[in-house]
């Protein structure tokens, strides 16, 4: 019953990964591309972690 209240990790890490592909357009925008595609590094990380968990449940 209180199953319910707990907070989705994957709902989380989504979010994350949004955030980090919108860090990552904004600095492909500045020219920035190293910073591109360390940010684009880390949101595929999180994305690997999102179908883990997917695949486990």
């Amino acid at each position: 019953m209180l199953g319910m209240f707990k907070r989705d990790p994957k709902k989380k890490l989504q979010q994350a990964y949004e955030r980090k592909l919108q860090a990552a357009m904004e600095a492909s925008r500045n020219g920035d591309m190293r910073a591109n595609a360390t940010l684009t590094e880390e949101a595929e990380a999180l994305l690997a972690e999102i179908k883990r968990l997917e695949s486990a449940q």
